[in-house]
């Protein structure tokens, strides 16, 4: 039988765990500061009820922790379906019921090599372009917000619908099942703090996308040409078209 001591030790783990997942969700979103201001109440909560025992003041704070779950889950309801998706997402289980998956690591995607020639010639022109690469996440509702494509993923296609004088170069192409799907979509915007100033609109739409789904998110800049990529709520920039084939044929 496990010693209580143990027990103990494996439920603080787990516990410091879990709030330092939350942590770090928190601060890819953008929303760390109401994280610690939720943390400091409480701290505060505790240390009035538990240690001062100061019943009144204890008993009215008592009403606003068991009220503040329900405003925390419509506060974070973006952030708590993001958890559950990935807690449940294959990603997640894949060393569970990696027979189940298809892919083989060796084989390259067959539309990564136009996007990766896409974006090298965009960038040569410094012509501005955002494509989203669906995962396991469904874009289907940001899909619906452009010009329906369903073609198939073809460089010269790609830089077509990004050329300056094109109607759809506005917004961002979404690529799924292998196709281009959408192309003039609208994204969600993040508002991290953290985000440099120097990158624009188009870097902040890549940053949202990639924190409310795991989809790749590739941003070609207007003013410098520099290929950058969004995945899991963090930047990598000014890529090359191999690390761009890397991070596209291993996720």
């Amino acid at each position: 039988m496990i010693d209580f001591g143990v027990k103990d030790a494996i439920d603080i783990l787990i516990v410091a765990s879990l709030l330092y997942y939350i942590y770090k969700m928190m601060k890819e979103s953008g929303t760390i500061k109401i994280f610690n201001g939720v943390l400091a109440f409480i701290v505060v909560w505790v240390v009035f009820r538990l240690f001062l025992d100061m019943k009144l003041l204890g008993a009215i704070m008592d009403k606003f922790i068991s009220l503040g779950l329900l405003v925390l889950v419509i506060l974070f309801q973006e952030e708590i379906r993001r958890f559950l998706f990935e807690l449940g997402s294959q990603n997640r289980w894949k060393f569970l019921f990696g027979f189940l998956r298809k892919n083989d690591k060796g084989t390259t995607k067959p539309y990564v090599m136009a996007i990766v020639y896409a974006c090298m010639n965009m960038s040569k022109s410094k012509t501005g372009a955002l494509i989203v690469v669906e995962r396991n996440t469904p874009l289907e509702k940001f899909e619906h917000t452009g010009e329906i494509i369903n073609a198939n993923v073809n460089s010269r296609l790609i830089e077509c619908i990004f050329f300056k004088n094109n109607p759809l170069h506005d917004g961002a192409m979404i690529i799924a099942n292998d196709r281009i799907a959408a192309a003039a979509c609208i994204l969600p915007v993040s508002h991290n703090t953290d985000i440099p100033k120097s990158l624009g609109l188009r870097h902040r739409s890549a940053l949202g996308i990639s924190q409310e789904s795991d989809s790749i998110a590739i941003i070609v800049s207007e003013e410098t040409g520099n290929i950058s990529v969004a995945h899991n709520g963090k930047f990598r920039l000014r890529l090359s078209g191999k690390d761009l084939e890397d991070i596209l044929s291993n996720s």
